[in-house]
């Protein structure tokens, strides 16, 4: 089965499918995909697709920044097996084969009115206490790369673990659970709205650069 999904990435994905990224720092925008194929998520640098025969597994393709790959499958060695992470299956110049992790983001999850529990919160912070331990620098960990499913907490996004240099995303939004969302969003099962959402995301990124 691993050979068989290689085999289509390398000769159905990878020759049709066509990404740009026309805005630096902004999620890469799709224009085609081949039959069998799904997209199911997007990133700065990559995309994420899943092929009908294969839903247990995804298959990361990378836009620019093809030295990442590389990295990224470094990245994947260092963690070796853990609950919170995806296994690496297969990977070539442009792209990584990997374990689907299915759930909701919690950013999500705050937009439907999704309980987030608390069981969530923790499971995260001990996958990330582990990948310190395993040498790795665990940065730009977010509400849209963090999902959770019946109540356990999954990292699905590692490509920035091996840069260096300090990032306070996950503690801000750790302070932010308890501080914010516990007491109000979660126990009057709010949903908030995407734009609403956006703002708060914004706003975070200049009071972030303003403190720098």
């Amino acid at each position: 089965m691993r050979e068989r999904l290689i085999q289509l990435v390398e000769q159905e994905l990878l020759p049709n499918v066509k990404l740009q990224a026309p805005v630096l720092n902004n999620p890469i925008v799709v224009q085609e995909v081949p039959d069998g194929w799904e997209c199911i998520g997007r990133g700065n640098y990559a995309a994420v697709f899943v092929h009908r025969q294969f839903k247990g597994w995804v298959v990361k393709v990378y836009a620019h920044h093809y030295e990442s790959v590389e990295k990224e499958v470094s990245v994947y060695h260092r963690l070796g097996v853990h609950p919170a992470y995806s296994k690496l299956i297969a990977s070539g110049p442009t792209y990584l084969i990997l374990q689907r992790l299915n759930g909701v983001t919690l950013y999500e999850a705050v937009h439907k009115g999704i309980p987030i529990p608390e069981s969530v919160i923790k499971d995260i912070n001990k996958a990330l206490e582990y990948a310190k331990k395993r040498g790795l620098n665990p940065i730009d960990v977010h509400g849209k790369n963090i999902i959770m499913n019946e109540g356990r907490g999954y990292v699905v996004d590692v490509s920035d673990f091996y840069k260096k240099g300090r990032d306070r995303k996950w503690k801000d939004l750790v302070k932010a659970y308890y501080r914010v969302y516990l007491p109000f969003i979660y126990k009057y099962r709010l949903r908030v709205p995407y734009w609403l959402l956006d703002v708060a995301r914004h706003s975070y990124r200049f009071y972030r650069r303003f403190k720098k």
